[in-house]
């Protein structure tokens, strides 16, 4: 389920560091332009957020092949640093270009973003049945819940 977060992440962060004018005057693919609703175009400022979006795509697929709860809790950390201040700049600055509507989606879409990625993070806390190693049961990892 972690892919599913670094999905459109990697997605966004590769054609905003590839193609940064492109990025901003076409992002997302259709109607309405999200990026293009609060100009100028700023390259520096493009690219950069594009690396923002494919730092936190890395963390989430790092996470999603190593398979390890601390892994995946540092790569949901890594993501709610971007999508909380990102989904609160948004719902407080009105961009000039979109309508009350098109604003008010925007923000629903990004926080949707960050209710998965706290589902991920209660799902994960979750205890955990003992690994078993040449036979014996070995302790869990430190600072997970035991059942019972």
């Amino acid at each position: 389920m972690v892919v599913a977060l670094a999905a459109p992440q990697l997605l966004v962060g590769v054609w905003a560091v590839v193609a940064p004018r492109s990025w901003f005057d076409s992002f997302p693919g259709l109607d309405p332009r999200l990026v293009a609703a609060e100009p100028p175009f700023n390259a520096h400022l493009a690219t950069d957020a594009g690396a923002g979006f494919l730092a936190t795509a890395i963390a989430l697929l790092v996470a999603a092949l190593i398979a390890r709860r601390g892994a995946v809790y540092v790569a949901l950390a890594a993501y709610a640093a971007f999508a909380v201040p990102h989904a609160l700049y948004h719902s407080i600055n009105p961009a000039p270009g979109l309508t009350g509507g098109e604003d008010l989606l925007n923000v629903l879409v990004l926080a949707s973003g960050i209710v998965m990625a706290a589902v991920l993070a209660w799902g994960a806390w979750a205890p955990a049945p003992p690994r078993e190693s040449r036979g014996r049961v070995t302790r869990p990892e430190p600072g997970l819940r035991l059942p019972g």
